[in-house]
């Protein structure tokens, strides 16, 4: 739980802190992250390689990045849709779906760039 008498540097070390444990829960427990994850650990490489100009490069590996930052968003959707309760509820399933579409739009999104960008 965050201190809210933190400020300064000691607010963002705590924030710090809380990110990484973040990053380490949803590795933990979202298979799709750590599939992007790896995505990521490949291809990033092959965009600073194939980038012809320092534009190109943050464009190529820029929108990586975005995948699994939206990832984390929407994991973070799933968990607080099953903290309140397994029950079918539709207003849950929209927003679990509403997620996945995010998801798929990020990776449409890295797909577009690299065929511009390339091609």
């Amino acid at each position: 739980m965050a201190d809210p008498a933190a400020t300064g540097l000691h607010r963002v070390i705590n924030a710090y802190g809380y990110t990484v444990k973040g990053f380490k829960a949803c590795f933990r427990h979202e298979a799709a992250f750590r599939q992007e994850l790896f995505g990521l650990l490949l291809m990033a490489p092959l965009g600073l390689w194939l980038g012809r100009s320092g534009v190109e490069r943050a464009l190529l590996v820029g929108c990586l990045l975005i995948v699994p930052l939206v990832e984390l968003l929407n994991s973070a959707v799933e968990a607080v849709v099953d903290r309140f309760g397994g029950e079918q509820h539709e207003l849950s399933g929209r927003a679990k779906d509403m997620g996945s579409a995010a998801v798929f739009l990020s990776i449409v999104l890295v797909l577009t760039v690299w065929l511009l960008v390339l091609l």
